[in-house]
């Protein structure tokens, strides 16, 4: 008997740890489709597919989800505007799931609070794969994805920075000029001649100045001065 009880309490823990997902996607064959594939995987809920960025938003408001996996064109409300406010009134972490026609948003996406963005072409396991990094507090971002990030950014650098640099030291400024051209810590390290180590602890005073949360929104901020 204390046998069973066991087992059946192994079980309500393992419901429990799940990681509880809703699908927002205008296209009901995406979402249906996109529901079935994250079912497969013992780790993961689907608690919800809705059909626009309204629904998803007052979803996660009024019920307990971990990622909301968004599309970027729906109507009533896009996935950037539900990305924001998800970010700003919920728990739910957003993950952008989209098409290359759709690169003009990625940085609106990004700078609106979203933890990944993932092509929808993207294998099964890579997004199973990319949901669990989000949920475990990590960003994601595909590197066809960062590179049109980079790309954009890019074609800005040569302007000056709008943003008002004057919390920052010369040394975290000269930092931030270099994550927007798209370097790498590695690099930055190597054109700065410190340590990589350094130039993530500068990385990491940065973020606090400005409460972003990682270094593509370092880059934007610089380039266009707003934040989250």
């Amino acid at each position: 008997m204390l046998k069973k009880d066991v087992k059946k309490s192994e079980v309500f823990s393992l419901t429990e740890m799940k990681i509880h997902i809703i699908i927002a996607d205008d296209n009901s064959f995406i979402r249906e489709g996109m529901k079935i594939i994250l079912n497969t995987y013992e780790e993961f809920d689907v608690v919800a597919t809705l059909k626009d960025g309204q629904e998803a938003v007052q979803y996660c408001k009024n019920h307990s989800v971990d990622i909301a996996l968004l599309d970027v064109r729906m109507p009533v409300m896009d996935g950037v505007e539900a990305t924001k406010l998800i970010s700003e009134s919920t728990k739910a972490k957003p993950l952008i799931l989209t098409t290359f026609d759709d690169d003009e948003y990625i940085i609106d996406a990004v700078k609106n609070g979203a933890k990944g963005y993932l092509l929808k072409n993207t294998e099964p396991e890579r997004i199973r794969d990319a949901i669990k990094s989000v949920f475990n507090g990590h960003t994601v971002l595909q590197d066809v994805v960062l590179d049109k990030i980079k790309s954009s950014l890019n074609a800005a650098t040569e302007r000056e920075s709008k943003a008002d640099m004057t919390q920052f030291t010369e040394r975290e400024t000269s930092i931030m000029t270099l994550i927007a051209k798209g370097l790498s810590n590695k690099e930055i390290s190597k054109t700065l001649f410190i340590s990589e180590g350094t130039v993530a602890n500068y990385i990491s005073s940065i973020l606090s100045k400005t409460g972003l949360e990682h270094r593509t929104q370092i880059a934007i901020y610089y380039l266009t001065g707003k934040g989250k």
